[in-house]
């Protein structure tokens, strides 16, 4: 369906994905113009074995962003709901859906285990922000990021920081890597220390430790994130290009890069905070806006993916149909709450109402 987000140019299900879905003996319903924004007219729609009408009505509805009140106004009880719903956030629907009868399935809870991947929307569209990251980085800088040569001599390649070293950060580093620039990366799990070496990148050790549950970093506490302050100043203000990832689930965003850390960059340097939605990484970080603060400029954006909708929509289509394959049985709704990936997905059952 159309989603109702300012900016939203995502949809849930590419053409492809439906062709494949009807091909299976299911029928498809889409939303007049929901993929407009992602450059799929109806039409494409149609030929791929879709109806375009209403999609709420539907058993299944998919879609990208959480519902709005509106939205969660137009199911009924019964319905099963698949999107990312924001369940650790305290303002979600999620017991609005509970109360309404419906059957959700947040793609945020899908188990980080080898079997799952392909359902792992965070990932997918997190590597897509982590890739416009890097691009926006160098479009952002006053320096080029590769090393040129001319005859009228020879420019350095700038150095790049990438804070965060998940699947966003992974993508930032290739990015910027291939783009020429001398990449680093850090992260409070040491065991990640060889993924950022296996894209090109050296190792920044800070000497703390922080692995918590589900490949996410814990908290750190009091002392370490001080020491870690402290250090990450000090390192900052060699790099001409910061990029930070860095986010605990559930909680704001850790502060990583202080007003002191900018202040001490050179002028023309840039940071891009991806983590602006949970607070920003960035302690002069404006959430959702550009700004400039001691000659560095500062970029924060909300939803890098959807800037790059065609692939984001089909890498998202593809961690859809993947766990609807689960969900679906015989051509009928019937999850196996003894699977693991759909305990730990579902955020409310359809008894429950």
């Amino acid at each position: 369906m159309r989603e109702s987000d300012p900016g939203e140019r995502r949809v849930a299900l590419v053409p492809k994905a439906v062709a494949t879905l009807v091909k299976n003996g299911l029928g498809v319903v889409v939303e007049s113009g929901a993929g407009e924004s992602a450059l799929l007219p109806d039409n494409l729609y149609t030929d791929a074995g879709a109806t375009i009408g209403d999609a709420w009505s539907a058993d299944v509805v998919v879609k990208v962003n959480p519902p709005t009140d509106a939205e969660v106004a137009r199911l009924r009880s019964g319905q099963t709901l698949i999107g990312f719903l924001a369940p650790r956030e305290a303002d979600n629907q999620i017991e609005a859906l509970r109360k309404a009868g419906v059957q959700a399935f947040a793609l945020e809870s899908i188990p980080r285990i080898s079997r799952a991947q392909v359902m792992d929307a965070l990932s997918s569209q997190a590597n897509v922000a982590g890739y416009k990251a890097a691009l926006l980085a160098a479009m952002e800088s006053t320096r080029f990021f590769p090393m040129l040569t001319t005859a009228a001599g020879t420019v350095k390649p700038a150095s790049v920081l990438v804070l965060g070293v998940g699947v966003a950060g992974l993508q930032a580093l290739a990015t910027a890597k291939r783009l020429g620039a001398r990449t680093t990366g850090y992260d409070v799990r040491p065991e990640v220390a060889d993924q950022v070496r296996s894209v090109g990148a050296q190792w920044l050790d800070l000497g703390i430790e922080a692995a918590g549950e589900g490949g996410y970093a814990r908290e750190l506490t009091e002392a370490e994130r001080a020491e870690q302050q402290r250090k990450l100043e000090e390192a900052i203000t060699g790099f001409d290009v910061v990029i930070t990832t860095a986010l605990v689930p559930g909680r704001p965003a850790p502060k990583l890069v202080t007003a002191a850390a900018v202040e001490g960059m050179k002028p023309g340097s840039v940071v891009v905070d991806l983590a602006g939605a949970s607070g920003g990484n960035c302690e002069l970080t404006e959430p959702g806006r550009t700004v400039v603060k001691h000659g560095v400029t500062i970029a924060s954006p909300l939803n890098l993916p959807a800037t790059m909708p065609e692939h984001a929509s089909e890498l998202y289509s593809k961690n859809i149909t993947a766990l609807l394959d689960l969900i679906i049985k015989d051509g009928k709704v019937d999850p196996d709450f003894d699977d693991e990936v759909l305990a730990a997905s579902c955020v409310t059952r359809a008894q429950e109402s």
